[in-house]
């Protein structure tokens, strides 16, 4: 019992220095990233004629074509894995003086594109960095721009910070060349815009997940610790109600010891009792205080009785009969009580296990009183000393 509650103290030290600095441990919002969803996204888009793509990519003035409103709209399916699928529809205008397919725009002429692509989240590489999103993609495309149609072959680069889990701002460029059609050159969008997600299913960052496995392995330290102190506690309270039983079947087996000592020695009693009842009484002639021959039998019976049992202490009481006054029958009563002490004291019986007490004409055992006429052999019985047990 005493080596379970110095491994409770142990076990306890144990978890309060194992997770020393870990007590507010918790996930929190920023633990948590956004895994799949679809994103809606509204926003400018700038066209860039630049013949070969990366020819006159600053030429803001000769090539870039933008409007005023927004001219981007795009719809996207984006899944955990870092794979997105979008289509994306574009409007421009361009403007006279602006250069297409190489040559100088004489009358303005709309810009129409239709796009689908798959992109790639980066950060599944390179990890969450929270509010920068980057990825790359490729995919196809219709254009009719400088009214000549044109399939396209797409690559995009781009990137997307987030204000909050729903809303954040996309950039990207992207780079688009003809199929086979030998009078549409390449050419380059660049679009901005804002972006919106819904259909939302999120999930732990690696670091939220670092943190929930921590979590965990906290959650089950501490189960193991308070599994140990609930067992030692187990073992300690099964130690005392142990302990306890022994005590209760000790102490019932004591009392069932001392029961039967009190049973024998009530027994003894009564056998004692017994014996000396078989003896009878001590008999008196009348006025006589004289032990009889037959009464020295009785007080010889009785002395043996008293030197087997040495504990034993006998009241000896003395009576007469009604005849004579009171106060002659007092006087005579202890005269008789004396003189049996004195036999037994004879007989090698101590003084002081003999209590005495006379009592005159006070207890007759039958109806001769002064009033009623008896025969001497009914008097007779009422001339006597008892013998009452009182220790042993």
């Amino acid at each position: 019992m005493k080596n379970a509650k110095h491994y409770t103290l142990i076990t306890a030290l144990f978890l309060s220095v194992t997770m020393f600095g870990q007590e507010n441990l918790q996930l929190t919002a920023k633990d948590s990233i956004v895994k799949s969803s679809w994103m809606f996204g509204l926003g400018y888009n700038f066209v860039d004629d630049s013949g070969d793509v990366a020819d006159g990519l600053f030429k803001f003035k000769d090539e870039w074509n933008g409007l005023a409103f927004p001219n981007r709209l795009s719809i996207g399916r984006y899944f955990k894995s870092g794979i997105g699928i979008e289509a994306i529809a574009t409007y421009n205008k361009y403007k006279e003086g602006k250069i297409i397919d190489q040559a100088v725009v004489i009358d303005e002429s709309d810009y129409i594109g239709f796009d689908t692509r798959l992109t790639y989240d980066l950060n599944k590489l390179i990890g969450q960095t929270a509010w920068f999103d980057p990825y790359l993609g490729g995919g196809l495309g219709y254009t009719d721009a400088n009214n000549v149609g044109r399939g396209t072959y797409n690559a995009v680069v781009g990137f997307r910070t987030w204000f909050s889990d729903r809303v954040g701002l996309d950039i990207n460029s992207s780079g688009k060349w003809a199929m086979g059609n030998n009078d549409a050159t390449n050419h380059l969008q660049h679009s901005v815009g804002v972006v919106y997600q819904f259909g939302i299913e999120k999930g732990l960052s690696k670091k939220g997940g670092e943190k929930l496995a921590l979590i965990q392995e906290q959650e089950k330290e501490k189960q193991r610790v308070n599994d140990s102190i609930a067992n030692a506690n187990r073992i300690k309270e099964e130690a005392l109600l142990a302990e306890r039983l022994a005590q209760e079947k000790e102490k019932a087996r004591l009392a069932a010891i001392e029961q039967e000592k009190i049973k024998a020695e009530e027994l003894r009693k009564k056998r004692i009792e017994d014996k000396i009842s078989n003896l009878g009484y001590v008999y008196f002639n009348l006025n006589s205080s004289y032990i009889t021959p037959n009464s020295k039998d009785v007080l010889n019976d009785l002395a043996i009785i008293l030197k087997e049992t040495p504990d034993l202490k006998l009241k000896v009481t003395s009576h007469t009969d009604s005849r004579g006054t009171s106060t002659y029958n007092k006087w005579l009563s202890e005269r008789r009580v004396k003189n049996t002490k004195n036999y037994l004291v004879k007989q090698g019986i101590s003084e002081e296990r003999l209590e005495l007490q006379a009592y005159g004409e006070e207890k007759l055992l039958n109806e001769c009183s002064d009033a009623v006429y008896c025969p001497e052999s009914k008097h007779k019985i009422n001339r006597r000393s008892e013998f009452i047990v009182v220790e042993f």
